[in-house]
């Protein structure tokens, strides 16, 4: 497995909304865990054997749905910006330093907006877009993973 098709993997982990996908092969094993919440599910277990099969378990998946497309709006005239790879987020250079960006900040293209550590190299991750920032989406040294959500930032 190339790492075209490990990245094509997580992506598809990620918009499919399961919580933890295995692979194993012969010479290759790998993980991809993400940090959705898992779906909510409510089980009914019959008191009583039955003699004919009963539905086990039933998903509840009207509100978290109508909360997805409630968000979707709410954030459609917004621009989000992703990470491009897999690591540690960081809002800012050191534990003194001051942080990059905030909330209300406005940025332009190149503007460093936060670091991502991976295999401990520290990448600075530049805006591509300009704007304000609207929201920060991840708390500082929380682990990311490609292509998620980072900011959400308004167009000027």
């Amino acid at each position: 497995m190339d790492i075209k098709q490990i990245q094509d993997l997580i992506r598809f982990v990620s918009k499919a909304g399961v919580n933890e996908v295995s692979i194993e092969q012969v010479d290759f094993k790998i993980t991809i865990k993400t940090n959705q919440a898992p779906t909510i599910v409510n089980a009914t277990i019959p008191a009583q054997p039955v003699a004919a099969p009963a539905p086990v378990a039933v998903a509840n998946i009207a509100e978290p749905v109508a909360a997805a497309v409630t968000a979707v709006a709410e954030n459609a005239n917004y621009i989000t910006v992703k990470s491009p790879m897999i690591g540690t987020f960081y809002r800012s250079a050191g534990p003194e330093k001051p942080m990059f960006v905030n909330v209300g900040d406005e940025i332009k293209p190149g503007t460093v907006v936060c670091i991502i550590e991976a295999m401990k190299l520290f990448n600075e991750i530049e805006s591509e877009v300009s704007g304000r920032i609207v929201k920060i989406l991840v708390d500082n040294s929380s682990p990311v993973e490609y292509d998620q959500p980072l900011f959400l930032v308004e167009p000027i």
